[in-house]
């Protein structure tokens, strides 16, 4: 049997602990400024996509809003801050609509640095009550828009943007009569994790979020996965959901 005749011994080292922040040869961040300038939000009417609008204009973005009924919160918003606020009516679903939205975008502000999608609600059948029209109103609203919203920004899009899909507690709890809505926000999940994955060397953030409360307290998390504190989080589903425990998130 061959036995090893040779010794190793690493060369000991001595730490003073705890080590302070001055010695490190990069200096640690401790606060970073939120920079996002420019967002496109959908849903903004009501619900988390216009919670959403709100704080983003708070932070100072410059917002695209992609919902004609938001008249009185652009109101609301621009009669005290700067922020510019520009309602697009369109369908969604139609032919060319996410090149038109991005064109329209870039034109008025130049840059994206945010994308919000919003899943519009789905009336829930039984399998038995599902109708083909239901089935596919269902995708065409909810999943094939968003991936062409989401492919037509992602070229012009730089590193430390980001992508936030919004879902609803279906996605992860079973329910008897969700049937339409748990495709959807399935279809949706899945979407946001393959697409953080395919944009993390151009450093796009993809996220998504959802919340059981109020819209306005799910607010401060979209925040956060847009601003410095996202920057190392994509893939996610952030769960405001008042401390109940959701496995595979």
């Amino acid at each position: 049997m061959y036995h090893s005749t040779l010794h190793f011994d690493p060369p000991s080292l001595t730490y003073n602990l705890p080590g302070l922040d001055k010695h490190m040869a990069i200096p640690a961040e401790h606060s970073k400024p939120y920079l996002k300038e420019y967002a496109i939000i959908t849903g903004g009417d009501s619900g988390i996509g216009q919670t959403a609008t709100i704080f983003f204009a708070r932070e100072g973005a410059d917002i695209r809003e992609l919902e004609p009924n938001a008249k009185s919160l652009k109101s609301e918003i621009t009669k005290n801050s700067s922020t510019k606020i520009r309602l697009l009516p369109i369908d969604l679903t139609t032919q060319g609509a996410a090149q038109k939205i991005l064109s329209a975008h870039l034109d008025k502000f130049g840059a994206l640095d945010i994308l919000v999608n919003t899943s519009k609600q789905i009336m829930s059948f039984g399998i038995e009550e599902l109708k083909d029209e239901n089935i596919l109103s269902t995708f065409q609203t909810n999943i094939i828009q968003m991936m062409q919203l989401t492919r037509e920004p992602v070229p012009r899009m730089k590193c430390g943007a980001a992508i936030i899909n919004t879902l609803s507690v279906v996605a992860y709890k079973k329910h008897c009569v969700q049937t339409l809505p748990a495709q959807r926000l399935g279809a949706i999940t899945m979407f946001m994790r393959s697409l953080a994955t395919q944009l993390a060397s151009k450093g796009i953030h993809v996220n998504a979020g959802w919340g059981v409360g109020q819209p306005a307290e799910i607010r401060e998390a979209y925040v956060v996965l847009t601003g410095p504190g996202g920057d190392y989080i994509t893939g996610t589903v952030i769960h405001v959901n008042g401390g109940v425990h959701i496995g595979g998130a």
